[in-house]
């Protein structure tokens, strides 16, 4: 069976995405920082879909981390066949001069530098296998919204990122495709909040927003294609959310 290591599984889009995939016999290797929630994740996929899995706790923003671990795979594992650089986050919601540099430096070290660690170590082994990458990027790589600024500059390297891959990795046949949703109700807003879930939730109060298999759809019509078919990229909105920082909201919701 084909394999895929995904990045930050246990929540959201990334575990939304892991199971799309074991639904369709893909093995998986599962990325994560909480270390029991892979362990349930991965018992879980593997009694319903009869698929094998490999847990991956480590944090990948530790280049060293990374580098071991993919470096150390068995052979059985190594043949990886789809990258899904799904690990990110937004912290804090400020403008530049009021920002917290914690909030930046997680954001940077997550969005940015660990994509690029995941990416430097696996892309050998998707050489050999003619394989996929996809990496999720956001409608804040595309557009920039009020007090969005350190996290869109993240999702715009993002989107940079991808563009040179796909240019660095065509002549060797791996496929590279980014998905930039806009409004998904996951953990997202509630990380950005620093935990105050109730101020969370009424970012997604009065619409009806993307959840994770909305996404997740879309990984997979990507990576469902022929061979010769790249999806470049995809830009997947709410209706009610026209662009980046514009949401219609309808009270009586």
């Amino acid at each position: 069976m084909p394999i895929a290591l995904i990045t930050g599984t246990t929540a959201g889009i990334g575990a939304a995405t892991a199971k799309i995939l074991a639904k369709n016999r893909y093995d998986l290797i599962l990325n994560g920082r909480r270390k029991e929630r892979l362990e349930e994740q991965s018992q879980e996929l593997e009694d319903q879909y009869a698929i094998k899995t490999k847990i991956m706790h480590i944090d990948v923003r530790n280049h060293d981390e990374v580098k071991q671990y993919v470096g150390n795979l068995l052979s059985e594992w190594s043949s990886i066949d789809l990258l899904v650089n799904n690990a990110g986050l937004a912290a804090g919601l400020s403008s530049i001069e009021s920002g917290s540099i914690d909030h930046w430096n997680r954001m940077i070290d997550t969005n940015i530098k660990g994509l690029l660690h995941i990416t430097k170590y696996v892309t050998p082994l998707l050489k050999n296998t003619k394989g996929h990458i996809i990496n999720i990027g956001s409608i804040a790589g595309k557009e920039v919204y009020p007090n969005g600024n350190v996290y869109c500059g993240t999702k715009h390297m993002v989107d940079a990122l991808n563009k040179a891959m796909r240019r660095e990795l065509a002549e060797f046949g791996v496929r590279v495709t980014s998905i930039n949703p806009g409004a998904v109700e996951t953990e997202f807003s509630v990380v950005r909040l620093d935990g105050n879930v109730e101020k969370a939730k009424k970012v997604y109060n009065g619409f009806e927003n993307l959840v994770a298999h909305d996404i997740a759809d879309a990984i997979w019509f990507a990576v469902s294609r022929p061979k010769h078919v790249n999806i470049n990229e995809l830009i997947i909105m709410p209706s009610a959310q026209p662009a980046a920082g514009e949401v219609i909201r309808n009270k009586g919701l």
